[in-house]
């Protein structure tokens, strides 16, 4: 059996780092968004033994999420055979889009189909969390409130649709080090982060989207904490957000812990002419994808990935 999917980068309309948790983790505030800018997948699966995992990867990713998610469902299925996975790499890597997590997602949905075993979306979400906060949140997609680590996740409305453009600039930003270089003034951890005037623009913002308020209204409230960390480390993400801004872009906003930034226009016109303006960096266009239509593509690729199925 083999199936064709697409795994859908995310943008993070907004994201706030609270207080370091017990766990020696953060707890965050954020409002994910699936994008239609996505990697490539083909899987195949031939029952037998002994089990083996193949993964053909051009960019050579080591320790690919794919091949931990492909291993975690057979052993969760209880069979055995061969699983090959072809991977075309269309999310730029270090940039905060999710790449990473949503290939391991497509795997962890598509994987089950093509050996016929159905496993529930409760386990699918736990075996989802073992390998990457954001990967939840693609078993899902469209809008999403993610609360913990990311990984505890309240669908929302889809965001009113609007025209984006991404620029990737050629620096990898590594995460890790922007939460230990993360500064928050006198607010070097939250213990009340219900009651702080810092949450109090993201609500604004989650709200706004639950009430599909047009983005000019809530624009000015998606922040990213990571924002003044990584802009000190890397002027020229300061000055790519104030080009978008300049350009018209509601919101302008560097995703994840970055490198990427994104801007939403009204229209496609004035989305392609902001992805003009930036000739020496690496650009894509892009649309929203809600989670209705991010359902019903999956729905349409597991019908074609189940035993029996016809090929068109």
């Amino acid at each position: 059996m083999r199936v064709e999917v697409k795994a859908f980068a995310k943008i993070n309309l907004g994201l706030k780092v609270l207080y370091r948790r017990p766990d020696g983790y953060h707890e965050l505030r954020t409002v994910f968004q699936t994008i239609s800018l996505a990697d490539d997948i083909t899987l195949e699966f031939t029952r037998g033994r002994p089990t083996a995992i193949s993964l053909e990867d051009p960019l050579g990713i080591p320790d690919n999420l794919m091949t931990r998610a492909a291993r975690m469902v057979l052993d969760e299925a209880r069979v055995t055979g061969a699983v090959h996975m072809a991977l075309r790499k269309r999310i730029p890597m270090g940039g905060g889009l999710g790449g990473g997590s949503t290939d391991a997602a497509a795997v962890l949905l598509a994987l089950p189909a093509l050996v016929g075993k159905r496993i529930s979306p409760v386990r699918l979400a736990e075996m989802a969390v073992t390998l990457g906060a954001d990967v939840p949140f693609f078993l899902l997609g469209g809008t999403a409130l993610g609360l913990g680590r990311g990984e505890e996740l309240y669908t929302l409305p889809d965001v009113p649709q609007a025209k984006g453009v991404l620029v990737c600039p050629r620096v990898h930003v590594s995460t890790a080090e922007a939460f230990r270089t993360l500064a928050r003034g006198g607010y070097a951890e939250l213990t009340s982060p219900l009651g702080s005037r810092i949450l109090e623009g993201f609500q604004f913002l989650a709200r706004s989207v639950t009430a599909r308020r047009p983005a000019g209204e809530w624009a000015s409230h998606c922040e990213n904490d990571f924002e003044p960390a990584v802009f000190r480390q890397h002027p020229n993400l300061k000055k790519i957000k104030r080009k978008l801004v300049r350009l018209g872009a509601l919101p302008a906003v560097m995703t994840g812990s970055g490198a990427a930034l994104f801007g939403l226009f009204d229209t496609l016109r004035a989305a392609e002419e902001a992805r003009q303006s930036f000739p020496d960096e690496v650009t894509h266009r892009f649309r929203l994808v809600g989670r209705r239509q991010y359902a019903e593509y999956w729905r349409k690729w597991l019908a074609a990935a189940r035993p029996g199925a016809t090929k068109e």
